[in-house]
């Protein structure tokens, strides 16, 4: 006798809503249809729902992600980085607590290595038949910013090894939901033969069938809720093992129109600017954005991130800002609109040589027009390197128009998306602060009210 599992999952939604409705139809829906023919679904989250680069999100601070999930039944969810790393302390820990849902993280703990409350390392779900399905859990490992925040992240895969231990003997099928990406997954599978399923996200890979890898089915639904997956599992009851096990994906496009869908989203958008109406401080002239060249906004930014870092000079892209700061009350609203990112300023220590070094790599000519992707970056091109308060002569390293003297260590205020390696390879090992949970647009706010 064979009894067919449901099992429905997003990731990476990135608080892109624009389907979300349809969604939460297909969620609903087929939930009450399967429970209808007698048989069992689960729905899952495998982390990154939010982004703070939406004004709903932002100005709910994610609690408002909560209440969407709620509303599609979601049974189980992991933390991506955008939940663990763009909230404050208290912000996370607070997150989920009027959730309808279990939260799962098997590698998330307290700085004293405690588990918060609100976390379960795995959970085991029954179907209506008696089959025992256990869930695990893990979040990619970017220490270093959690222990900053207050939280220790461990290795995911001794905590799925636990986990395992803990699991395998009473459950009938095992499920992991990863956020680790694919190539995670993919080691993941060949070392856990255990594991049946594993759910990914993190790297917004698409997996319209699947994959097989060492017997274990890979699933994943990309990015920004343009496709919802669903995996079936049939168990065989009598002999208790899984006969079938395949994914699909269903694109959000293509799903039914739901009733008065685009009011639905238009209402989050009103909830957020109505949580953001608070003014932040008064602008006596109007600065507008440039993307190719230095601005009175970028003179104004450089000079908030080198005194809200104890800094000499700063440097950063002009295509970070999406909009003017217009002259008048400034409110959160009007910051989020020209500071969308969730990017943290940090602050770098580097030699004579090393600075003069990246002064030079940043006039790399192509970067300005360069489109990027990630990074915590929200906007669409580069733009231009802004070297603020240093300058080259006659290749001679000058900082606030003062010589430097070559054995100063020199303080850089930079952007966090330039220490990960892409641009800067040699910043990925230099020691750094990250300003920490603090975004660009809350040093904005605060050189705005420093400026009455």
């Amino acid at each position: 006798m064979l009894e067919t599992i449901h099992f429905y999952h997003t990731n990476d939604l990135h608080s892109h809503f624009q389907h979300w409705p349809r969604i939460d139809d297909l969620l609903t829906s087929r939930k009450k249809w399967h429970q209808e023919e007698g048989d069992s679904s689960f729905a899952f989250d495998i982390g990154d729902h939010i982004d703070r680069s939406h004004i709903y999100t932002e100005g709910t601070l994610g609690k408002g992600n909560t209440q969407l999930l709620n509303q599609a039944q979601y049974d189980v969810v992991t933390i991506g980085n955008n939940e663990g790393i763009t909230l404050s302390h208290d912000d996370l820990d607070t997150l989920y607590e009027d959730a309808h849902f279990d939260v799962v993280i098997g590698n998330l703990f307290d700085e004293n290595g405690k588990r918060p409350n609100w976390v379960k390392p795995y959970v085991v779900k029954q179907t209506s038949k008696g089959t025992k399905i256990g869930i695990i859990a893990v979040t990619a490992e970017f220490s270093s910013f959690y222990e900053r925040l207050g939280w220790k992240v461990t290795s995911a895969f001794e905590a799925i090894q636990k986990s395992l231990e803990q699991l395998t003997q009473d459950v009938d099928i095992v499920i992991c939901l990863s956020h680790l990406g694919i190539h995670e997954d993919e080691k993941m599978a060949a070392q856990f033969p255990e594991i049946d399923v594993i759910f990914g996200a993190h790297t917004h890979h698409v997996l319209h069938d699947g994959k097989i890898v060492n017997n274990v089915l890979l699933a994943a639904a990309g990015k920004f809720g343009q496709f919802v997956g669903q995996v079936t599992v049939d168990y065989d009851l009598i002999t208790n093992e899984i006969r079938n096990k395949k994914a699909i994906l269903y694109d959000a496009n293509e799903l039914p129109i739901v009733q008065n869908e685009l009011q639905k989203v238009s209402e989050l958008e009103r909830i957020g600017k109505e949580k953001m109406k608070t003014i932040e401080f008064y602008q006596k002239e109007t600065l507008e954005k440039e993307w190719f060249q230095e601005s009175a906004l970028s003179s104004y930014f450089g000079e908030a991130m080198v005194s809200y870092c104890d800094a000499d000079c700063a440097l950063f892209n002009a295509g970070i800002f999406l909009d003017d700061l217009k002259s008048g009350d400034v409110s959160s609203l009007h910051v989020h609109q020209i500071l969308p990112h969730p990017i943290n300023p940090c602050v770098i220590e580097l030699t004579y040589v090393e600075l003069l070094d990246l002064y030079h790599k940043s006039l790399n000519h192509e970067w300005p027009n360069l489109e990027i992707k990630g990074l915590g970056f929200r906007g669409s091109i580069m733009g231009k390197m802004i070297a603020y308060n240093m300058k080259i002569v006659d290749n001679e390293l000058y900082i606030k128009n003062e010589l430097v003297n070559p054995n100063k260590l020199i303080r850089l205020a930079t952007l966090d998306m330039f220490t990960f390696g892409y641009f800067f390879p040699s910043l990925k090992e230099a020691k750094k602060t990250y300003f920490m949970p603090d975004f660009l647009r809350d040093v904005f706010i605060w050189y705005g009210k420093k400026q009455k």
